[in-house]
């Protein structure tokens, strides 16, 4: 089994800065990608940045230039630096990883997620 553990989350001041942790453990064979995916009340989870196993980087358009997705490869480890944070950033962050147990076998998994709130 593989397992997701974020950290990082808490409550900010409009312009402030937080940043995510997400490490993967267990049966690991190869991480093909992971990213951090959100979702505020009422809507639906989103994507806010994801990256590769080539270094590829997508992000929201409404992260872009505020969010930064890097990864240590060796630890399994993604991290969002958020800086510039805005209320409506509020929201449960989740740790997205596709991964491969051995092989043949992979599937997405996800973290227990982490709460993110902007506010005065």
């Amino acid at each position: 089994q593989v397992q997701l553990v974020e950290s990082g989350g808490g409550l900010v001041q409009p312009g402030g800065s937080l940043r995510l942790s997400c490490a993967a453990s267990g049966s690991i064979f190869r991480v093909v990608a992971m990213g951090w995916y959100r979702q505020a009340p009422g809507q639906e989870r989103e994507l806010v940045a994801r990256i590769n196993s080539g270094g590829g980087i997508d992000y929201a358009d409404s992260v872009k230039g505020r969010f930064t997705i890097s990864r240590d490869n060796a630890l399994n480890t993604v991290y969002l630096q958020m800086n510039s944070l805005k209320p409506e950033d509020t929201a449960i962050y989740y740790c997205n990883g596709y991964i491969y147990q051995d092989i043949k076998t992979w599937d997405a998994y996800w973290g227990q997620g982490t709460r993110v709130t902007v506010s005065s």
